[in-house]
């Protein structure tokens, strides 16, 4: 690098603050947030203790096709819609993303991330590994965060507990968490949630998103609409979906 070059680089890194007061009122842009990991990790455990703590985040709910587990919301945990009405909503354009998970659909509504950045608001995904390696190039510029279990016994109590796996289904399970925790070294951060102190892996996710907005070069988490569905249907939707699974 010759001595003008480094000159002009300088300079371009440290003109946006002119002063003290510049830089200390300077915006940051919203985030994207994609919080990933094996099943049994304990992602939806984490965003719904965020929401309790009431976090000033957006938290995108995914859409599924199969049916609601015991205590589950429609429109809060999930969007819980049919295998026909989700199929029409990936002809219609209506997903950023989507993937047949352990043979139900999964898809993140696009409306949802576009409609939040717009109002700027963080915004916060609860994706599989599948869902996050298509974010990756699709949102290039969010911030993607690993969380894994502290021990495979852990897991498998997890898994356990929820009264709706059978044995062949921890199984399979467990095999795919042998593949998806390959995918670790992706991922921005790593957060391991333990039993009993899920308190503490909030707090990381925090101070993870504190300090993004805290960097001296920003992430730019894009409020234009993302990349437009295919046939050309519209890129945004007003309302979340209707349900027809109930």
């Amino acid at each position: 690098m010759s001595e003008r070059e480094g000159t002009e680089t300088l300079e371009t890194v440290s003109s946006p603050a002119a002063t003290l007061e510049g830089l200390a009122r300077r915006l940051t842009q919203p985030l994207v947030i994609v919080i990933s990991g094996p099943s049994g990790a304990g992602k939806d455990s984490l965003i719904r203790r965020m929401k309790e703590l009431q976090v000033p985040f957006h938290f995108v709910v995914t859409a599924t096709s199969r049916p609601p587990r015991p205590g589950e919301v429609d429109g809060v945990d999930y969007h819980f819609l049919s295998r026909e009405r989700f199929e029409a909503g990936i002809q219609g354009g209506e997903f950023l993303e989507y993937a047949v998970v352990y043979g139900d659909y999964k898809g993140i509504p696009r409306w949802e991330i576009e409609n939040a950045l717009a109002g700027g608001k963080d915004v916060i995904l609860r994706v599989d590994v599948q869902g996050a390696a298509t974010l990756r190039r699709l949102i290039p510029e969010a911030v993607f965060v690993f969380v894994i279990p502290s021990s495979r016994e852990e897991l498998i109590e997890r898994l356990r507990a929820r009264g709706t796996e059978s044995s062949e289904s921890i199984a399979r399970r467990l095999q795919a968490v042998e593949e998806e925790l390959k995918r670790w070294i992706e991922f921005d951060y790593v957060v391991v949630n333990r039993d009993q102190r899920l308190d503490e892996a909030v707090a990381d996710i925090l101070a993870i998103i504190r300090a993004e907005h805290c960097r001296a070069r920003p992430r730019a988490a894009r409020r234009e609409p993302m990349d437009p569905p295919p046939d050309g249907a519209p890129a945004g939707h007003p309302a979340p979906p209707p349900s027809s699974s109930r």
